[in-house]
This record gives C-alpha cells, sequence and structure tokens, in this order.
C-alpha cells in the first residue's frame, strides 16, 4: 500500500475499537447538526461492524444540539418586548438534557437505515468511583458487542455534579476526550480512534503555513516543540484535551490515532494502516531513528545541491549525466525485474491495458530499433553532449560607453514533479534537471513504486558527493504532496503530469506556479485537398502507432466533401481492422452509424477515438479551439492538417490555438526526443512559462547581469545613454 506507516504494523491485531467523534465534527458552523458527516460516519462503523471489529462509539454534540434547539424554542414562545431584554444563557445541563435525546434519535434513526442496532449508555464522573458500576459496564458492552450492537457512550451532562471542566482536581474524567480514554482502559479497547476537524497534531496551529503534521507523536522530541493554537470552536475539548488523553492511554498501551472526521473513509484507511493522522505509542520512543518524512528538510536539501551543481563546470555536469547513463545500463537488469514485479503486480489487479502499457519498460530490442532502457540512456548522453544551457547570454546591450548589460539564462531553482505511470518519465526529468542545474523533487504513481525506486537509487548513487544525492528527492507518499505543495519559499515550480483533476486540484491547492501537463487531445483534420494515401498512412500511425501517449490522435476531423468519394468509409475500415473502437460527433454517429461519443474533449489513451464531419478548414478550426479547453484548463496538445493546398495549412496553422500546429505529419512527432531537445519533463499545454514538449529550455528562467567602469546614475545627469545592441 502506497501511503502504509511501518510504524502501524500493529493494526493487523486490532480488534475492539473506541472511537471518539468531537462537537466540532458533528456539528455545522451554524450549531445544526452535520446529517451527511454522521451519515457518513455510521457507513464507515457498518462497514467495520460488518468485517468482525467490535466497535464503541463516543460522541459529543448533545449540548451543542440542545442549544440550537432550545433557542428556537424561546425564540417562538418570546414577545417582541422580551426580544429587547438581555438575553440570559441557557442552561447548560438543560441543554444536555434535551439535546441528548435528539442526538440519539438521530443515530438510531441513521443505524436502522444500515440494518445496525445501537445502544445509548449515559455515564458521569462518580460512576467511575463505583468498582461495581465498573464491573457491569464492562459486562454490558461486552454483552452488546457479541450482539453486533453499536454502544454510544456521553457524559451525562444534565446530572453531571463536576463544577467545571479541569476545574474539580477530583475529576476521573473532564471531557469526551478524556472519557474516551479512561473507556479505552476500562473496556480493553485495542486501539482509540479520535476524530477531530484537523488532519492531526500539528507543531503549531494548523492555520500557521509552517506548522508540520506530525505523524508520530515521540514525547521526548514534541512535548516541548509544539505550540497549540485555539481551541474548538464548540464544545469544550480541543487539540489540548485530544493530546493528554491520547498521552494517558498509549502509556496504558493503548495505541491512539488522532485524525480528520471531515475526510472520506479515514477510520477505514487507519485501519489500513494509511499515513494519516498522528499515531500516539507507548513504543513510539523506540522508533525515533524511522525518521519521519520531513517536506521541508526534502527541498531545502534539493535546493543547497542544486547550488553547488550550477558552480560546477559545464564539463563536470556533463560527465554526471554521462555516467548516469552508464548506470542505467549496467543495472539493467535489476531495472527489469522491479518493473516487471509492477506490471505484474498492475495486472492482477485488473489495471487498464493503457496504463500497463505506459508502465511498462522495453528491455528488448523492437523492429530493429533500441530497447527502450537503451533509448533513454542514449538520450542522456544527447542531453550531456548539448551546448552548457546555464549562463547562455541570450542579448547583450551597450547601455551607456563602458556599461554592458547581458540577458542570460538561470536555473529556476527546485522542481516539484507529480507524475502518473511512466517510470521512464523519472528518468527524462531527472536528466533535464540536472543539465539545467535545477533540484529535483519526484512523485510518482503507485503503480510504478518499485520502477521509481531502483531508478532513483541508481541515478542518485551516480552524482558526486560534491554535489549530493538529495539533489534528486524521491516523494514516496501521496501524504507529502500537500506539504510540499505549501513550500513556496524553497520550491519554485510545480509540473503535475496527469489528469485534468490532478491538474486542478494542485492548482488550487498551492501557491507556486503550476506548469499543467494535461489531457492531450490531439486531432488529425483531414482537408478535402489531402494526399488521400498520405492521409491514411497519418491518421493510422497517429492512432495506432503508440495508443497510450499523450500525443495518439483522439479525434478525427474529416471535410464532407470527403464522404461522398468514399473516403471516410475506407479510413473507418482500416481504423476498424486495427482494432480501433469508434465514436461519432453529433454528424458522423447518424450518418456512420456508430455510437455518439460522450464528449468531444476526451482523452482516450487506448486504441478508440472519436469521428466527425466538418464543412471546411474553419470549422475544423473552431472545433478544435473549442474542445482544446475546459474551463481553466487547456487541452490543445497537438494537432495536425492533411492538405495539398498551402493556403489552407498557413490557416490552420496560424489560427489553431494549441501548443504544436503540423503540416502533414502525424501528432505522435510531438515529443522531446524527436524535437532534439534530448527528452521532456512533459508536453505543457499551459500558456505560461513554456507551451509544448518541454526540454532544458522549459526549466530555465533569464536574469541580468550589469558590468561597468564605476557608473552611477546621479539623475542621469552625469550619464549618456547609447542602448546599443550588440552581438551576442
Amino acid at each position: 500500500m502506497e501511503n502504509a506507516d511501518p510504524c502501524r504494523h500493529f493494526l493487523k491485531d486490532v480488534k475492539r475499537i473506541i472511537i471518539k467523534v468531537g462537537t466540532a465534527v458533528v456539528t455545522r458552523q451554524d450549531g445544526r447538526l452535520a446529517v451527511g458527516k454522521l451519515g457518513a460516519l455510521c457507513e464507515q462503523i457498518k462497514e467495520l461492524n460488518s468485517l468482525g471489529y467490535e466497535i464503541i462509539l463516543v460522541s459529543s454534540g448533545a449540548v451543542g444540539l440542545g442549544r440550537q434547539r432550545l433557542r428556537y424554542r424561546k425564540l417562538i414562545n418570546s414577545s417582541f418586548a422580551d426580544l429587547q431584554k438581555p438575553q440570559i444563557e441557557l442552561d447548560g445541563k438543560a441543554c444536555a438534557a434535551v439535546g441528548q435525546n435528539s442526538l440519539m434519535a438521530l443515530y438510531d434513526a441513521l443505524f436502522s437505515q444500515l440494518d445496525v442496532t445501537s445502544a445509548q449508555l449515559l455515564v458521569t464522573d462518580n460512576d467511575f468511583r463505583d468498582k461495581d458500576f465498573r464491573k457491569q459496564l464492562s459486562e454490558t458492552v461486552k454483552s452488546l458487542l457479541g450482539l453486533k450492537v453499536i454502544p454510544i457512550f456521553n457524559e451525562n451532562d444534565a446530572v453531571s455534579t463536576r463544577k467545571a471542566p479541569y476545574e474539580d482536581s477530583s475529576g476521573i474524567f473532564w471531557d469526551n476526550d478524556s472519557l474516551s480514554a479512561l473507556l479505552a482502559l476500562e473496556l480493553k479497547a485495542d486501539l482509540l480512534i479520535l476524530l477531530s476537524d484537523v488532519e492531526g497534531l500539528y507543531s503549531g496551529p494548523p492555520s500557521d503555513p509552517r506548522s508540520k503534521l506530525i505523524h508520530t507523536y515521540i514525547k521526548e522530541k514534541h512535548q516541548n516543540e509544539i505550540t497549540f493554537g485555539d481551541k474548538s470552536r464548540v464544545g469544550r475539548g480541543g487539540m489540548t484535551a485530544k493530546v493528554k488523553a491520547s498521552i494517558h492511554a498509549a502509556e496504558a498501551g493503548i495505541p491512539v490515532i488522532i485524525t480528520s472526521g471531515y475526510a472520506a473513509e479515514n477510520i477505514l484507511k487507519v485501519l489500513q494502516g494509511q499515513l494519516i493522522g498522528t499515531l500516539f505509542h507507548k513504543d513510539a520512543h523506540k522508533w525515533a531513528p524511522i525518521k519521519e518524512v520531513n517536506a521541508r528538510e526534502m527541498a531545502v536539501a534539493a535546493r543547497d545541491c542544486s547550488r553547488r551543481l550550477q558552480a560546477m563546470s559545464s564539463e563536470e555536469r556533463k560527465q554526471i549525466l554521462l555516467k548516469i547513463a552508464d548506470a542505467l545500463e549496467a543495472h539493467q537488469e535489476d531495472i527489469r525485474v522491479e518493473n516487471e514485479a509492477d506490471v505484474a503486480a498492475a495486472q492482477e489487479e485488473g489495471r487498464e491495458k493503457s496504463l500497463v502499457a505506459r508502465l511498462t519498460i522495453k528491455f528488448v530490442m523492437i523492429n530493429d530499433y533500441d530497447s527502450q532502457l537503451a533509448t533513454l540512456a542514449n538520450n542522456i548522453r544527447i542531453i550531456a553532449n548539448m551546448e552548457d544551457p546555464i549562463g547562455r547570454v541570450l542579448k547583450r546591450t551597450e547601455l551607456a560607453e563602458g556599461l554592458i548589460l547581458e540577458k542570460t539564462s538561470s536555473p529556476l531553482g527546485v522542481l516539484l514533479i507529480v507524475f502518473e505511470s511512466r517510470p521512464d518519465a523519472l528518468v527524462q526529468i531527472a536528466s533535464l534537471a540536472i543539465r539545467s542545474g535545477n533540484g529535483l523533487l519526484l512523485k510518482g504513481g503507485k503503480e510504478a513504486k518499485r520502477s521509481n525506486a531502483i531508478l532513483h537509487k541508481v541515478i542518485t548513487e551516480a552524482i558526486p558527493d560534491s554535489v549530493g544525492a538529495k539533489l534528486i528527492g524521491l516523494v514516496t507518499s501521496r501524504a507529502e504532496i500537500p506539504e510540499l505543495l505549501k513550500l513556496d519559499d524553497v520550491i519554485d515550480l510545480v509540473i503535475p503530469r496527469g489528469s485534468n483533476q490532478l491538474v486542478s486540484q494542485i492548482k488550487s491547492s498551492t501557491k507556486i506556479p503550476v506548469l499543467g501537463h494535461a489531457d492531450g487531445i490531439c486531432h488529425v483534420y483531414v482537408d478535402k485537398s489531402a494526399d488521400l494515401e498520405m492521409a491514411k498512412r497519418i491518421v493510422l500511425d497517429a492512432k495506432i502507432d503508440y495508443p497510450a501517449g499523450c500525443n495518439a490522435m483522439e479525434t478525427l476531423l474529416v471535410h464532407k466533401d470527403l464522404v461522398a468519394k468514399g473516403w471516410l468509409n475506407n479510413i473507418i475500415v482500416d481504423l476498424r481492422t486495427e482494432g480501433v473502437t469508434l465514436f461519432g460527433g453529433p454528424k458522423a454517429s447518424p450518418l456512420l452509424n456508430i455510437p455518439l461519443a460522450r464528449t468531444l474533449h476526451h482523452e482516450y489513451n487506448s486504441l478508440t477515438c472519436t469521428v466527425e464531419i466538418v464543412d471546411d478548414v474553419y470549422a475544423a478550426i473552431d472545433h478544435i479551439n473549442l474542445y482544446g479547453r475546459h474551463g481553466s484548463l487547456y487541452f490543445a496538445h497537438t494537432d495536425s492538417i492533411v492538405t495539398e493546398d498551402h493556403e489552407v495549412a498557413d490557416v490552420f496553422l496560424r489560427q489553431v490555438d494549441s501548443a504544436a500546429v503540423f503540416h502533414n505529419a502525424s501528432t505522435r512527432f510531438s515529443d522531446g526526443a524527436r524535437f532534439g531537445l534530448g527528452a521532456e519533463v512533459g508536453i505543457s499545454t499551459s500558456r505560461i512559462h513554456a507551451r509544448g514538449p518541454v526540454g532544458v529550455d522549459g526549466l530555465l528562467t533569464t536574469r541580468w547581469i550589469l558590468k561597468g567602469s564605476g557608473q552611477i546614475v546621479d539623475g542621469d545627469k552625469a550619464i549618456s545613454y547609447t542602448h546599443k545592441d550588440l552581438a551576442i
């Protein structure tokens, strides 16, 4: 499992679980019950119950619910004159009495819909002073759990005699957090889960971007480092109360996890061992050497290493790349074993064929061409032998006599690349980052976990100590991504390669500039003046050469005159012969008797494509420009026209608003290696800062170097500007 935490191995033996849900989780901002969240909680408990877990629920929310109901009742029974008087705060015990009844009625209704029975148990602080009560409590709960009934506990605030939370030093428990810890001990629970309104325990207030989520609480390490923010907006607890209860339970041998009650299926994820929330465990101090991933440290290390890399000569950076190319070839067998394991796992899981195709690294020659790994190594050598991209003078200007200004190329800094499925992308991205002098953080898909790990190991071991292997960091858990996206002071560019959902999520989650590589919607338009034999070759190549590629044709646009000529029917037969599944646009579907396409901006990544008929080149352009964009995301990737009419071709090339536009050529040429870039970070469908295949140049920015001989401004009185362009 991608996010599995080795510190949570004990979860496999868990059977009896106490789940405490706080007031902030079960209520909305206006004080009303969050029925949707409660429903989702009950569904998770139902699933756990059916899996054989024994679930005990401790629920807050009664006082808040009762207060909201009594305020309403008081309002409708008040005269206008009553409302003008100072309003007296409602009695908390009355609120508890009213709210408890309503809260349990809701739980009963929700659980009944799921064919689960629940039971209410109200307790007070004084009850636990009675040994007979504690014995009877254990027996009652044991009986209920044996019948698969869900016991729901709450403090009986309506009759509690304790003065106030934490003011009565003789108290056994002070709130539902400490009650849940007490019950965990009394009922011999295997695990206590405290659901909060934040993801877990942070090193500081969660709203502070400098705060870090603590995955495993180690008392010796964290007790003096944490700064608590405000208490919960409702209820009596807050994170301080949860931490006290967690430490108490953990020291007594009951593991505790604090996690968000807002996130979907978080309880199930906890029991799967995923790295979410904060774990409290009596043996946590023994795990201190197991270093938690620190996103900031990883990013800062990459930045520091990149500065050492930039200080090297071009020849030294070249030698690093050549050493990496040799290392890949030398470790071919190791890489093959790990990649085959990933592919086998994907096939066993029933993953899509297109994903398996992207996941596979080819290790044998195909049709007299080098293996994929050999091609990757050769492309690294091409990049190594390119002109040094760093410090290249792009423009040279004489500002005044003896005052020369140069515009030069410069590395961006630290890049965060999030990519899916393709382990070969790791090699390409790493080689481009090294050539351009950038630090790099990589997060690949979990389906390529083993392949990415071995490739990262081979590459970083080839980086000399004078630079540091931390130049390229491999992010292994999705849980680390949100932390990295907060580091706009360290990371300079994020490049997500994947679905539109991935790109949108990252754009909305960070202040760091994002260079989007979203779905690739590639069109081929066959004009009425096309060489039809050429058009056939281009269409078939664009679709079947590598259907999983982002530069494969997804939509075929055909001029209406080619319908009568029979060419459209012929190409349909040719595509079907190659195993291509066809969908039609509004015009083509009824005419060709093929299913109507669900959408015209869809990337299939498989032997499937859409066919549509257009009136002329202008209709083709309108179609491409319309369906090459969806909301704020540009899909327009690569589009090609097949025509012998050069005027029509020029119109298409000028007016199609895509990252790459071709004339009489397959869309499959849209590739960094085929463009002579050596490799590519991705094919950007954004407009800024790079567009199309992104090679070394796309990972650079510029800076200005001014060389003078003592000139000063002095209100521009002492200088005579020439602004003369100079040869580079």
